[in-house]
């Protein structure tokens, strides 16, 4: 949604209880509010952030702007989980309310120390001529939840990059605490600094290198890197904004990609024997997706299921944006696999055997297996009567699974087309699809390939239809 400059960054004191108030009785109207997935109270919701291990909880921070569906004066909403499927938001926020954020909190991530929580992230700033500096700052949070910000700037804006400087992720390796930052340089070609921590102090840091990671610099800005390392090997996930279709086919106005190395050489800012660069998620959403290893060393993700400059259905109800559900990430045979996390079974209420439902309630998981040489045709958020219905074919035979929302539900973004598809093994594959409201998540074979979407179905869509071919499995109805 367009809104004006003055607007989007009106101090939030000017805000009045009665103009919030206003906006989340627009926000309860609406039809299409999730039930398991992580959504704003109000506003817009985008970027995971600060996903950590910190006190015997998971610490999940959300980029919001509160007082509408558009790219305002953000802050960051804070919570935390158990398990990793159940979220509670706390009163916490960090607010963009110091020098070094005046134009907003933006992106970053967080690192224990500790009885505190550290949180490095981009400080955005705005002169009287609205030119923008991108300032890496930090803060800590302590066990009850009090943020205390740090008075300097912990990384300044690079002479060598323009404005786009941003979303710094600070990981440990071999004992030695890092970051990466997402850049333009002064080509205006995306680019990933590589910095570290100088004896382990995270207020002092040293600039290692411009990370070597076979960068054709075909994308014109790199947002929101992440390196997470799985049986050892690094992987990075990135979004390279404007990257060429020569290098790697997408559909979406910007893609959420990942390469699989062989080893990370922090000593020269290298990244060996990298693997083909591939798309994090072959559906219609899912962007600035945040990893981190927890303490067991098991690498988990999330994503935002939303896309930078495109409006959405919900904004007429003044929200927008949602999070995946967390995915835990294992490797086979160097290809990423992505799959809930296994307390996402908890979600489950009952089981039936699968077949088509006139009606449900669209919050469910779907596990069913697609036997080979099939063409199988599924209508999710179905109305039988009026031929309407999320199209999935899968065809194991020539291995491919496409997802059509052009006969479903209130469109938009269709100038980036209706349909995606991926390609899947020419053999009997393994379907989970979480359903929940307005949302989509589609894992083939536990997470070999992911796609996720937002759908905004119209009423009495929310049948189930075999249309053609075989498919064999459960009907899981969710937990609310």
């Amino acid at each position: 949604m367009d809104l004006p400059r003055h607007i989007r960054y009106q101090p939030y004191h000017e805000w009045t209880k009665e103009d919030l108030k206003a906006i989340k009785t627009k926000v309860a109207a609406s039809p299409w509010h999730c039930h398991y997935h992580v959504e704003p109270a109000s506003g817009l919701l985008n970027d995971p952030n600060g996903f950590s291990y910190f006190q015997g909880q998971y610490h999940l921070f959300y980029q919001n702007w509160p007082f509408g569906p558009a790219h305002g004066l953000k802050q960051w909403v804070h919570m935390t989980s158990t398990d990793l499927v159940h979220f509670k938001e706390t009163p916490t926020r960090l607010l963009p309310d110091h020098q070094h954020d005046s134009h907003g909190a933006y992106s970053g991530s967080a690192y224990p120390l500790d009885d505190r929580l550290f949180l490095f992230y981009t400080g955005n700033v705005r002169d009287n001529k609205w030119r923008r500096e991108a300032l890496q700052v930090g803060a800590y949070m302590d066990q009850a939840g009090q943020i205390v910000k740090c008075d300097k700037v912990l990384i300044q804006q690079a002479e060598d990059v323009t404005e786009h400087f941003r979303d710094p992720q600070i990981f440990d390796y071999q004992g030695q605490i890092y970051a990466i930052i997402g850049a333009q340089n002064l080509a205006k070609k995306g680019i990933i600094k590589l910095y570290k921590a100088i004896n382990r102090n995270v207020e002092n840091w040293q600039f290692v290198a411009d990370l070597d990671f076979d960068n054709p610099q075909t994308a014109y800005m790199i947002e929101c890197p992440n390196l997470v390392f799985i049986d050892h090997k690094p992987v990075l996930i990135y979004c390279p904004q404007g990257l060429s279709k020569d290098q790697l086919a997408y559909d979406n106005i910007y893609p959420n990609t990942y390469q699989v190395f062989d080893a990370f050489d922090p000593e020269n800012g290298r990244l060996v024997g990298g693997g083909q660069l591939q798309l994090l998620d072959s559906g219609f959403e899912a962007y600035a997706t945040q990893a981190f290893n927890d303490p067991k060393g098991q690498a988990l993700a999330v994503s935002w299921l939303g896309l930078p400059d495109i409006d959405y259905p919900s904004d007429v109800y003044d929200y927008q944006g949602a999070l995946s559900l967390v995915k835990h990430l294992t490797l086979k045979d160097d290809q990423l696999y992505q799959y809930p996390v296994k307390a996402s079974q908890s979600l489950r209420q009952s089981q039936e055997i699968f077949q088509d439902k006139a009606e449900t309630s669209n919050t469910y998981e779907l596990e069913l297996q697609i036997p080979a040489n099939n063409f199988t045709k599924l209508s999710l958020f179905a109305n039988p009567k009026e031929k309407t219905g999320l199209q999935i074919t899968i065809n194991t035979k020539d291995g491919q699974l496409t997802m059509d929302r052009s006969q479903v539900g209130v469109q938009y973004a269709t100038d980036y087309g209706t349909s995606r598809s991926c390609q899947i093994p020419s053999q009997g594959v393994t379907l989970n699809i979480y359903v929940d409201q307005s949302i989509v998540e589609i894992f083939v074979n536990k997470g070999q390939s992911v796609l996720s979407s937002r759908v905004f179905p119209k009423k009495k869509e929310s049948g189930i239809s075999l249309l053609s071919g075989q498919a064999d499995g459960h009907y899981y109805q969710l937990r609310k």
